[in-house]
C-alpha cells in the first residue's frame, strides 16, 4: 500500500529532474510503500523523453508524470495532490537531490505522530560553481532558503515554517486546506512566490503547529545561473510583489509597509557592519535586494 507520495513539478529543467531522481533509487524504504509524480507544467525541452529513460531503467520503482496544461507552479503542485494516493505528501523542488532516508523520515515521522498535519526537514544548498564571496545568511534565503533547526524532531520556531522545497503534509489536511493559491507562486519564468507562505498563513490561523523532521534532508542545488546580478535583482522584486499579494489577500498591508520599514533600519545597520568587518559586497548585496524587494512590494515596475 502506497503511504508516501512524492510531488516533483518541473518545467524545462530535464537536466535538474534527472538529478532529483537519481536520488530517489538509493531510498531505504521499500518502494511498495511509496509512489512519485512528476508533474510536467508545459516544459518545451525534452523533460518527458528524459523522464521515460530514467523510469524505464528502475521498472521497480513507482513513477510516473502527469502533464497539468495551466501555467504556474501552484496549478502543478495541486495536480500532483489530486494525483496522489498515499496518506502523506511531500513536495520537492526539479533542482533538489534527497538523502537516502527522505522517504523513510516521513513516513516514520507521522506514524510516531498522529497529531501532525505539517512537517518540514532540512534544507542544505549546494553550490557547484563555488558561493559567491557577496553571499551572506541574509541574501541566501531568497535563493536557496537554508533550514536546519538541529538533529532533534521538534516544532518550528514561532514565525518560521517549512521550506517549500522540502516539506510534506497529511493529504486529507492538504484537501481541506485547498492545497495552493493559484494566484501566488511561480508563473513560467517569472520569478514570483509565496504560494506556500500562504498555505502555511492558513493554516498556522486555524493553530496548526509545523514539525521539523531532521532526517528528512535535501540539498538544494544552485547552479551559475542563479547568483547573476540580473537574476538576483529579479528575485529581489518579485519576493517584494509576492509579498504584497498575500498581504493583500490577507488584510495586513498597512503591517507589511511598517515591517518594511523596520527592515531597512536592520538592513542599514547590517551593511555597515559588513562595511567594518571588511566584507563590503555583501553589504551591498544585501541593500540590493532590500531596495529591490520594496520597489515589487510598492508595485513600480524595474
Amino acid at each position: 500500500m502506497i503511504e508516501l507520495s512524492l510531488v516533483i513539478s518541473t518545467y524545462n529543467r530535464a537536466d535538474r529532474m534527472l538529478v532529483a531522481l537519481q536520488s530517489l533509487v538509493q531510498q531505504s524504504a521499500d518502494a511498495t510503500v511509496w509512489e512519485c509524480i512528476v508533474v510536467d507544467n508545459n516544459s518545451t525541452d525534452d523533460t518527458r523523453r528524459v523522464f521515460d529513460g530514467f523510469a524505464s531503467s528502475y521498472p521497480t520503482l513507482n513513477l510516473r508524470m502527469v502533464t497539468e496544461t495551466a501555467q504556474g507552479l501552484s496549478y502543478a503542485r495541486n495536480r500532483g495532490i489530486a494525483e496522489s494516493t498515499g496518506a502523506i505528501v511531500a513536495i520537492i523542488d526539479d533542482d533538489e537531490r534527497v538523502n537516502d532516508r527522505f522517504v523513510e523520515a516521513y513516513v516514520d515521522f507521522f506514524a510516531r505522530h498522529p497529531e501532525a498535519v505539517a512537517a518540514g526537514g532540512r534544507v542544505v544548498p549546494e553550490y557547484p560553481s563555488g558561493r559567491p564571496a557577496w553571499l551572506s545568511h541574509y541574501t541566501e534565503v531568497p535563493l536557496a532558503n537554508p533550514t536546519d533547526w538541529g538533529d532533534r524532531e521538534r516544532i518550528f520556531p514561532r514565525g518560521r515554517i517549512p521550506a517549500g522545497g522540502n516539506m510534506a503534509f497529511r493529504r486529507d489536511m492538504l484537501l481541506r486546506y485547498g492545497g495552493f493559491d493559484t494566484s501566488l507562486g511561480r508563473v513560467g519564468g517569472r520569478l514570483t512566490g509565496g504560494e506556500e507562505s500562504d498555505l502555511f498563513e492558513r493554516m498556522a490561523a486555524d493553530g496548526v503547529r509545523f514539525h521539523y523532521v531532521p532526517d528528512a534532508v535535501i540539498w538544494h542545488i544552485i547552479g551559475a545561473e542563479k547568483l547573476t546580478d540580473d537574476y538576483f535583482a529579479r528575485l529581489s522584486f518579485n519576493t517584494g510583489v509576492s509579498q504584497r499579494r498575500r498581504a493583500e489577500l490577507h488584510g495586513r498591508v498597512a503591517a507589511l509597509y511598517l515591517g518594511e520599514a523596520v527592515k531597512w533600519c536592520v538592513t542599514l545597520v547590517l551593511a555597515a557592519g559588513y562595511a567594518l568587518a571588511m566584507h563590503p559586497s555583501r553589504g551591498r548585496k544585501l541593500l540590493e535586494m532590500r531596495r529591490g524587494i520594496t520597489r515589487g512590494i510598492m508595485k513600480k515596475e524595474r
